[in-house]
């Protein structure tokens, strides 16, 4: 996706995580519990799903503002995953700022759902976050 805002204001935005809840539609509440250097602990807690259930995880993340990358992984994976790693690539074109996810993961056997149900539900997920997070960036 290419957010239509120079690359430094992009990196800004996404890693100022205490204003995820503004910037993602599916947290409620972002907490950061730790940084050291370059590296963030947090935990994330969803609004309520349609059937009232609330997810919270712990993730870490270091930034690497030179390479213009961002990893990740769940500390706390939750009930369903048994990982997940997480990679943000940031890239200056002329538009403005190429940002993509790659996500990397494997739920856990007694899961509702398969790891292609699980992909399909992020790809949607991660489509509709991106989406808003461009807009959400391009009106500043």
């Amino acid at each position: 996706m290419v957010i239509e805002a120079p690359l430094e204001a992009v990196w800004g935005i996404t890693n100022d995580i205490e204003s995820w809840p503004r910037l993602f539609t599916e947290y409620a509440a972002a907490e950061v519990l730790k940084r050291e250097g370059s590296v963030v602990r947090f935990r994330l807690t969803t609004h309520p799903d349609e059937e009232g259930r609330v997810w919270s995880w712990v993730s870490e993340r270091t930034l690497d503002p030179a390479a213009g990358v961002v990893t990740a992984r769940r500390i706390e994976t939750g009930p369903f995953l048994e990982y997940m790693n997480l990679r943000w690539e940031y890239e200056e074109v002329p538009d403005g700022t190429r940002l993509r996810w790659i996500q990397e993961f494997q739920v856990r056997p007694d899961a509702p759902v398969d790891d292609h149900g699980a992909e399909d539900h992020l790809n949607e997920q991660t489509q509709k976050e991106m989406i808003h997070i461009k807009a959400v960036i391009e009106k500043r």
